[in-house]
């Protein structure tokens, strides 16, 4: 299953275009999957023949899950059978993997590739290696992928004071899901461990120190609590009050229905949109600044050059003004143009500008890759190109990915102004508000005498993480912003 974008973790196989046992080129479609930003085709890796399909149609896996296998040159010439097993010594990587509860590695002749992105590839061969060479560690490594969960899980884990390794996995090779960590907690799990946890302990342990974890019978009260493993509870916070602090923080709260309500589950677009602008708030700082701009100078340009463009296919919206102007000046604004990761920043080395798409229900933001690098017309054609393919839904997966900065357009509805949320792994985005006529006062220079006058314009807010962005570098940006989008260059 391939990343479809940075802040998808898993994928839907809607539709198996081939069949085992049937002949696929290289690059030839093979498999229809859906998610919740893109609905698209995936490519064969390599040429030769559909060997096993393991994932049916209908089915979620997360990203990195291997979906089928696929028979390379001469061993192409049949699907083998499921059942089927390598030679011996063929196939050091399976015989190598130590015994586990987690269900095995699915076989792998010479010569097979996979349909999965690289990422699933290397989770396959994490969760086959030996035990770490390191003396002290003896953990294997499915033990330690267990450990690698998402951040969300992990977080809850820390809150609750649950040790991660002690929570048994449904995901890919058993590792630990969100269900899992919140059923784990609502079965009480935690209270267990917290109860464990605070017992007097013995001045012998009752378990000799080379025995390891997994070797404790059946029949024993507790998971093993030595001081590396000991679950860690916030003082302030009894482990009653955590499952309704989860529910409430994580989990979307319930609320009473009234006569007449009408109830519908979410779809999965809608339930992924929740879940990200959640997250995306929870992460971000968010700070608003709003500016508002004369758009005499773009409106008297579009209209001295609407036919010249339209004779070369081309339909320049003031949103490609927008984008143009934004793509030139955010190299001088490299925070702007960065992410906080961890404890590190990235300047990013590109400028790629996401364009949110309305699809009326639902919504998408395709990129434009090296925005700085397109004129004026270039940039008015590729937004209405992943504009038209985002609403039929022909976006590749590229094409949602990799954003540095983002602008969204609420005013093409008639919004005066909106205050939008950034999306996970940028820093900064971009309000537009409806262009209308408004009566302003203008200060003649020469004179210094005020008159009143009508010109179009309109109030752009910018909402940045204010981890990164400071608002003297916010005010910077809109200002720049401003300047040349009411001075636009006649040769742009």
């Amino acid at each position: 299953m391939p990343q479809m974008g940075e802040s998808i973790a898993e994928g839907t196989v809607s539709k198996w275009l081939k069949a085992p046992g049937d002949a696929v080129d290289r690059d030839e479609p093979i498999l229809e999957i859906s998610t919740d930003k893109v609905d698209a085709e995936i490519p064969s890796p390599s040429a030769g023949v559909l060997a096993e399909i393991l994932v049916p149609e209908g089915e979620t896996v997360e990203v990195g899950t291997v979906v089928a296998f696929i028979e390379q040159g001469a061993m192409a010439g049949a699907a083998p059978a499921v059942e089927e097993k390598p030679p011996e010594g063929k196939d050091e990587r399976v015989a190598s993997a130590p015994m586990h509860d987690t269900p095995p590695e699915p076989p792998a002749s010479a010569g097979r590739s996979t349909a999965a992105a690289a990422a699933g590839a290397g989770a396959q061969r994490d969760s086959a290696e030996e035990k770490s060479t390191d003396p002290a560690c003896t953990a294997t490594s499915e033990e330690r992928l267990r450990t690698r969960s998402t951040p969300v899980v992990r977080r809850i884990a820390q809150e609750a004071g649950v040790d991660i390794s002690q929570v048994p996995g449904t995901g890919h090779q058993g590792r630990v899901t969100k269900q899992d960590i919140l059923s784990y907690i609502e079965s009480g799990g935690a209270e267990r461990a917290v109860a464990v946890a605070a017992a007097p302990r013995p001045s012998a342990p009752a378990v000799a120190p080379a025995a390891p974890a997994v070797a404790a019978p059946p029949s024993a009260p507790a998971p093993d609590v030595s001081p590396t493993t000991r679950p860690r509870v916030p003082a302030a916070a009894a482990p009653s009050d955590l499952w309704t602090r989860f529910q409430r923080e994580v989990e979307h709260p319930s609320f009473p229905v009234r006569d007449g309500d009408r109830v519908e589950t979410m779809d999965k677009v809608r339930r992924l949109t929740a879940e990200h602008m959640v997250l995306a708030k929870r992460i971000s700082s968010h700070v608003h600044s709003v500016i508002e701009i004369d758009f005499s100078a773009v409106d008297r340009i579009r209209r001295e050059n609407r036919s010249r463009w339209a004779k070369r296919g081309a339909r320049v919206s003031y949103t490609a003004f927008v984008a143009w102007a934004c793509s030139r000046i955010l190299r001088d604004f490299p925070t702007v143009n960065g992410v906080i990761s961890g404890k590190n920043i990235i300047y990013r080395g590109s400028v790629n500008i996401g364009m949110a798409v309305d699809l009326n229900p639902g919504l998408i933001v395709p990129v434009i890759h090296d925005a700085d690098d397109l004129s004026l017309v270039g940039t008015a054609r590729r937004i209405v190109d992943l504009a038209t393919r985002a609403k039929s839904r022909e976006l590749a997966p590229r094409e949602i990915q990799g954003a540095t900065f983002t602008i969204t357009n609420p005013g093409v509805l008639g919004t005066m102004v909106g205050m939008p949320i950034i999306p996970k792994g940028t820093s900064a985005i971009l309000g537009t508000g409806a262009i209308d006529k408004r009566v302003v006062v203008v200060t003649d220079d020469a004179t210094g005498q005020d008159s009143i006058a009508i010109s179009k314009r309109s109030f752009f807010s910018l909402g940045y993480d204010h981890r990164l962005v400071d608002g003297a570098d916010s005010a910077r940006f809109l200002s720049q912003l401003k300047e040349l989008l009411e001075d636009f260059p006649e040769d742009a």
